[in-house]
C-alpha cells in the first residue's frame, strides 16, 4: 500500500545541483529505511545512497560520496536528494525506494532489501 512518487529530476549543466524529492503516502514513513537507486539507459539499477528509519545512519556508492547527499523528514513524509557537481556519468533515472527495517537498523545497501519502489525521475546534465 506505500506509494512512493519522485520529483526534482530535469536538465542541468555539469557542475550544478538538482535535489529530488521521494514523497511517501500509504504507509508510515518513519517505518521504512529509504535509499535512492539509478538507472542509466543499457545498465542496471545501482543504489546510490541509503538512509535508516531516523537518519542516524548513511551510505554513499563512491562515485557519489562528497556531492550527494540523503536526508529525510519524517514529519513531511518526505525523502531528498541533494546532488552537487553533477557531471554527464551521473544522467540517469533515480528511483526512490522504500525498505521494511526493524528500528535503529543501518542503511541497507542490498537492493533486495528494498520492498517499495516509486516510477522514476528523469536526471540529465549536460556537458
Amino acid at each position: 500500500q506505500v506509494q512512493l512518487v519522485e520529483s526534482g529530476g530535469g536538465l542541468v549543466q555539469a557542475g550544478g545541483s538538482l535535489r529530488l524529492s521521494c514523497a511517501v503516502s500509504g504507509g508510515i514513513t518513519s517505518n521504512y529505511a529509504m535509499g535512492w537507486f539509478r538507472q542509466a539507459p543499457g545498465k542496471e539499477r545501482e543504489i546510490q545512497a541509503a538512509i535508516s528509519r531516523r537518519g542516524y545512519s548513511t551510505r554513499f556508492a563512491d562515485s557519489v560520496k562528497g556531492r550527494f547527499t540523503i536526508s529525510r523528514d519524517n514529519a513531511k513524509n518526505t525523502v531528498y536528494l541533494q546532488m552537487n557537481s553533477l557531471t554527464p556519468e551521473d544522467t540517469a533515472v533515480y528511483y526512490c525506494a522504500a525498505a521494511r527495517a526493524m528500528y535503529d537498523e543501518p542503511a541497507y545497501w542490498t537492493q533486495s532489501r528494498y520492498d517499495y519502489w516509486g516510477q522514476g525521475t528523469q536526471v540529465t546534465v549536460s556537458s
